[in-house]
């Protein structure tokens, strides 16, 4: 450190800083035994040889964040028993009973530190193929030597398309017109194809509005790109389970069946021998590829765990999982937990909708809890997500620390506008809370309006109030807003 200018040293604080800042983020796990970047059905197809080979060696690259930390070491075979791939994302271990019969339950996410990133500054896919937030979610049952498990994966709508934050409360999405869609659509789904084989697309987007746009494109590219490997289908999850109408989403899970019961699910015996192969993925996404997600992929799931469960004997023919008390609150907590952990690394918050998740209904404290978790993404993503996103870059090895670079890029004057947007973000909060505690009804009313629209700024707001318009105005402007 003697050798370092006293600019170097405050960078080089920051850089620290950063790191820590991921490091600190709850879901890194590693093991010296197993090998956790592989699901069980990869290990069960790979030959001897591979089984001998290091974990570093041998580990999906997809899925070990500490890749690039570990360069030097992978060039250096003598050591590699002590590099270990560190994975992110979520894992839950449960030992349960059934009828007197005792299994071992294990949900694993693994997210891809390709296209890695924070909710609105990653979006879509890169020319590579790798969408943003994708995340391989495997349940898998241990019982008398027997294993089984059911792999699902999610991942950011895969054409190029973003959504950058400025304000508003939810950005609207810009489809990229100046590059060629299709290569990196084709890319991101012969990869998957060669992993994990047919491809059922879950789309839970809103088929009005702005996410509109995002649905048909996706459903277009497909039909075009003509491949039998890949179905698709659209499911407005907000428009069919509004007005807490959740018992319809057993409609898409009636759509569903018959192709997941095509897939099937990975099952080997306790002598070794494969027994059934899953041959097919189901791959979800929303926006976020988080709450909406979630939910679906966790009934998928438990669909498939009860198939696996009557075929190893621990449920009596005619039994339901959803009968035994004690094991579906340890599924629901755990998937529900799943939910937040992911919600966590891309968004900044836990999970929305974890209360149906939990419970299996929608609840008022639920809604609350969704509200409160909206609000804190909404700074979050406004105007401390930068920093997390620079920060996985360096960790990444996205960017690289140049000693010999005259400028660095923490020395970048920022516009006003940086500081001056919180600031008035912070105002126009402040004198919302005080128009409510004197409050007359127009100014409920009206705030009520702006809270029902759900698409106001607080840019907006500031307006109102900077300008010292009436409030009875105000609904004008909100409205103004969303036509734009």
């Amino acid at each position: 450190m003697l050798h370092l200018t006293d600019i170097q040293l405050q960078d080089n604080k920051a850089f620290l800083a950063m790191l820590s800042h991921v490091l600190n983020v709850d879901g890194f796990y590693f093991s010296t035994t197993y090998d956790l970047t592989h699901t069980l059905q990869r290990l069960a197809n790979t030959s001897p040889e591979f089984q001998e080979m290091s974990l570093l060696e041998r580990a999906d690259p997809r899925f070990v964040w500490n890749g690039h930390l570990l360069r030097e070491f992978a060039a250096q075979p003598e050591i590699h028993r002590f590099a270990l791939p560190v994975m992110h994302g979520f894992i839950a271990m449960h030992s349960c009973s059934i009828n007197g019969k005792y299994f071992d339950w294990l949900l694993i996410s693994r997210r891809s530190c390709f296209r890695a990133g924070v909710r609105y500054y990653v979006r879509g896919i890169d020319s590579e193929g790798h969408a943003a937030n994708f995340v391989e979610t495997e349940q898998i049952v241990h019982y008398n030597g027997s294993k089984a498990s059911f792999v699902q994966t999610r991942g950011s709508i895969p054409f190029f398309w973003s959504q950058r934050p400025n304000l508003k409360y939810k950005p609207k999405p810009q489809i990229s017109k100046v590059v060629n869609h299709m290569d990196g659509f084709q890319r991101h789904f012969d990869s998957q194809i060669i992993s994990y084989g047919k491809q059922m697309i879950v789309n839970l987007v809103n088929q009005k509005g702005s996410e509109k746009p995002l649905e048909q494109t996706f459903a277009k590219m497909v039909n075009s790109l003509g491949n039998g490997m890949i179905r698709y289908i659209a499911f407005d999850f907000h428009k069919e389970c509004s007005r807490m109408r959740w018992d319809r989403l057993q409609l898409l899970m009636d759509q569903l069946a018959e192709q997941q019961d095509e897939f099937s699910y990975f099952l080997v015996d306790s002598d070794g021998k494969v027994v059934t192969q899953q041959e097919g993925i189901f791959r979800s996404n929303c926006m976020d590829c988080l709450d909406r997600t979630n939910v679906i992929q966790s009934l998928l799931a438990r669909r498939s765990l009860q198939a696996q469960l009557q075929r190893l004997g621990v449920l009596h023919v005619g039994q339901r999982i959803e009968e035994q008390a004690q094991f579906e609150k340890i599924y629901k907590n755990a998937w529900a937990d799943n939910a937040n952990a992911c919600a966590k690394q891309y968004a900044g918050t836990g999970a929305l909708k974890t209360d149906y998740t939990r419970t299996g209904k929608r609840t008022q404290w639920g809604l609350i809890m969704d509200g409160w978790n909206s609000l804190i993404r909404y700074y979050k993503n406004n105007f401390s997500d930068g920093f997390r996103q620079d920060a996985i870059d360096l960790f990444l090895g996205n960017y690289s620390v140049d000693e010999v670079e005259s400028v660095s890029p923490l020395h970048i004057q920022k516009d006003w506008k940086f500081l001056a947007l919180p600031i008035i973000m912070v105002v126009a909060f402040s004198m919302c809370i005080i128009c409510l505690l004197m409050a007359g009804d127009t100014w409920t009313e009206t705030l009520a309006y702006v809270l029902f629209w759900g698409t106001a700024s607080f840019g907006t707001l500031a307006i109102i109030f900077y300008n010292g318009r009436d409030f009875v105005d105000a609904p004008k402007l909100v409205q103004k807003e969303k036509m734009d």
